[in-house]
């Protein structure tokens, strides 16, 4: 779940990933399910009839092309109750130690907007950690080729970052971010990887407060807000 910018305080998106199940049946709907797991009895139309009884925004994170355009029919058909934010997210570019398969940037984005003009883009690289190593961050090479691709579109644009590789990347990720004002950063973290509250803090410090979302799982979540000085309901 993403909170708003500037801000990790209480989630303002709810987020599911999107994939067509494995049993390779004609006309599959789509499905809520994430990797490795690819069957699910919770299909995305259950689920958006659901979510569209709260006030929250809708965050789709595609895990195949497949489901792509099924899932934007499906949403085409709520139209009139979508008054709410609506980020469609897949990963488009190999980034640091990712090994995890891309969606081919061009047919996904074109599938997107020839169904929503007015939706925001969430478009992030693969990525790995490694507890053992040195884990590089995001290169001058991955920023570019994203901006390449970006910078054709006319929505606003979210690029989902690993937390604990923007230190290093900082001066890669402010380039980016300078290249136009519809875009922004979504800070997110990996169950499992390292890193600290101060390199949130430092984020928070070297980047624009207004071009920067937070997705951030439990226990630094809270940590953070503490750190701020956001109120924490306990």
């Amino acid at each position: 779940m993403a909170a708003s910018a500037g801000s990790p305080g209480t989630a303002h998106m709810i987020e599911a990933d999107v994939l067509l199940p494995s049993d390779g049946a004609e006309h599959s709907q789509p499905i809520m399910a994430h990797p490795p797991e690819t069957n699910s009895d919770n299909t995305l139309q259950e689920w958006l009839t659901e979510v569209t009884k709260s006030n929250k925004g809708i965050k789709l994170d595609f895990k195949s092309l497949a489901a792509v355009e099924p899932s934007m029919m499906l949403l085409e058909d709520m139209k009139r109750r979508l008054k709410r934010p609506v980020w469609i997210n897949a990963d488009i570019l190999p980034g640091p130690n990712g090994n995890s398969k891309v969606i081919d940037a061009k047919p996904f984005l074109d599938t997107v907007t020839s169904f929503f003009l007015d939706v925001t883009f969430s478009l992030g690289w693969t990525t790995g950690w490694h507890p053992e190593k040195v884990n590089e961050g995001y290169s001058w090479t991955m920023v570019k080729e994203m901006e390449y691709i970006c910078n054709e579109l006319s929505q606003p644009v979210t690029f989902p970052v690993r937390a604990a590789l923007v230190r290093q990347s900082c001066s890669q990720l402010l380039w980016l971010l300078k290249k136009s004002n519809r875009y922004s950063l979504t800070i997110w973290t990996g169950r499992n990887d390292s890193y600290s509250i101060e390199d949130l803090l430092y984020i928070r410090d070297h980047f624009d407060k207004n071009q920067v979302f937070y997705d951030i799982l439990e226990p630094q979540n809270h940590e953070f807000k503490q750190a701020i000085g956001i109120k924490v309901n306990l």
